[in-house]
């Protein structure tokens, strides 16, 4: 049973944590996302960790890798996972506390981040199983739940995000057509 990922960027490991073998979604275990996995033992670790799939080897918990980030943003302790994705961070919320990004010192530091991501075209989303919040500057934009063939359309005013919607994928790609003829 390995219960200690260790990050290669600090001296930090998981240690009793493993909040990410609940929120993640692992495709090629047929885990979805905010479900334990089946060769999790909360607080214990994973049963498969030398043969687990690329998904898992792959992921990159922000804690782990920040020092700047102190023990309040363990996961265990906060009750969400920070993570990246390719335009932004995500703030992966354990179902049992949605609400936990909200609390103190959480809710102002990720705050700042959405004020710093939107001068550089950085997201911050707040993702609570389908259910997506966008945190810009001056308000949460909570978008409800987006389905993996829905994307996220920012209105700006300059760098200042002012409007989020959903749209279907497939409507982006149609007007990316129109756009080009």
């Amino acid at each position: 049973m390995q219960s200690e990922a260790k990050s290669e960027a600090t001296s930090r490991d998981c240690g009793d944590c493993t909040l990410c073998c609940k929120v993640m979604a692992i495709e090629a275990l047929g885990k979805p996302a905010n479900a334990w996995c089946a060769h999790c033992q909360p607080k214990r670790g994973c049963s498969i960790y030398a043969d687990r799939p690329n998904e898992c080897r792959a992921f990159r918990c922000l804690w782990l890798l920040n020092e700047l980030l102190d023990d309040q943003w363990k996961p265990a302790k906060a009750k969400f996972v920070l993570t990246t994705s390719d335009d932004g961070i995500e703030v992966r919320c354990d179902p049992g506390f949605p609400d936990a990004w909200r609390k103190a010192p959480y809710q102002s530091e990720i705050r700042e981040w959405a004020m710093s991501g939107e001068e550089h075209d950085v997201t911050v989303l707040i993702i609570n199983g389908p259910r997506i919040i966008l945190v810009t500057r001056e308000r949460d934009f909570d978008l409800g739940d987006v389905g993996p063939d829905q994307r996220i359309v920012r209105e700006l005013d300059g760098t200042r995000v002012v409007n989020a919607t959903v749209v279907r994928a497939s409507e982006l790609a149609k007007a990316s057509d129109l756009d080009q003829e």
